[in-house]
C-alpha cells in the first residue's frame, strides 16, 4: 500500500478524546475518493469527496475493524484489509483512500489518514481493489 499520510486534524481530534479505536469502540472505515487529500484544510469526510457508490463499490467505505493492542509502551491499531470487487460495470476511477471514524459526530465523520496510489484507476466488471493495509496497522503510536 502507499505511505500513510495523517490529516492534521486528526493528532488535535486524538487528544481532545473524539476517536475510540477499541474493538467495541467507533467504527473507522475506509472509501475511495479522486479528489486530492490536503493535510491542512481536510478534516471531515465532507471535505474529501467519495466516488459514486456503483458497480460494487459501497457508499460510504467500509469497516476497516479496528481493534487496539498495547505492548511495553507502544500501542498499535490494527485493522482489516478490505477488498472491493466490481460487479455489473466499473467503478472508479480512485486514486485516494481515507480513513474516517463513521461513529463520532462532532464534529461528524472526523478524517484520520489517507494512502495516494500514484494515479487514478478504475475498477472493471470482476477486477478487485484491495486496500492493503500492510501489517494489518492502521498506524502506532510509540
Amino acid at each position: 500500500m502507499a505511505a500513510y499520510n495523517k490529516f492534521q486534524d486528526f493528532v488535535e481530534q486524538l487528544l481532545l478524546a473524539k476517536h475510540d479505536f477499541s474493538a467495541a469502540g467507533h467504527v473507522f472505515k475506509v472509501y475511495a475518493s479522486n479528489a486530492a487529500p490536503s493535510a491542512s484544510l481536510d478534516a471531515v469526510k465532507a471535505d474529501l469527496a467519495e466516488i459514486t457508490a456503483v458497480n460494487g463499490y459501497p457508499s460510504g467505505g467500509t469497516d476497516i475493524q479496528n481493534s487496539v493492542s498495547e505492548t511495553t509502551g507502544t500501542a498499535t491499531v490494527a485493522c482489516v484489509d478490505v477488498v472491493w470487487t466490481a460487479a455489473g460495470g466499473s467503478f472508479g476511477p480512485l486514486q485516494y483512500v481515507a480513513v474516517y471514524n463513521d461513529t463520532q459526530t462532532s464534529p461528524a465523520d472526523p478524517l484520520v489518514a489517507w494512502w495516494d496510489y500514484g494515479s487514478a484507476v478504475t475498477v472493471n466488471d470482476t477486477e478487485t481493489f484491495t486496500v492493503d493495509f500492510g501489517s494489518n496497522s492502521l498506524f502506532t503510536l510509540v
